[in-house]
């Protein structure tokens, strides 16, 4: 299964990094897309560490980050930057989409 999760609040981090870690563990794929209160979890080692977990994608709205102040320097290379399109992208792929 594809799961997408766009994350656009930073307040539900413990219910994200579980689901993504059961989610991957059971061999689906998990896109993450942080956009708007979301991208504050960028500077979260938590919420960065899913990037490198097997069968996790994630990506975030890189006007978001700019407009709220987000510090995405040092972030691994494996969280692109992104636009609106990755957000669209997700949603047309995956077979069930989480928003959180």
């Amino acid at each position: 299964m594809k799961l997408g999760i766009l994350v656009n609040s930073n307040r539900y981090l413990t219910t994200i990094t579980g689901i993504v870690g059961v989610a991957a563990a059971r061999g689906n794929q998990v896109t993450l897309f942080a956009m708007d209160e979301g991208t504050r979890l960028l500077e979260d080692a938590d919420y960065v560490a899913l990037a490198d977990l097997e069968g996790v994608s994630m990506s975030y709205c890189e006007h978001s980050a700019v407009e709220l102040s987000v510090n995405t320097r040092g972030l691994s290379d494996a969280i692109e930057s992104s636009s609106q399109y990755s957000n669209a992208a997700m949603n047309h792929d995956a077979d069930k989409v989480l928003v959180l």
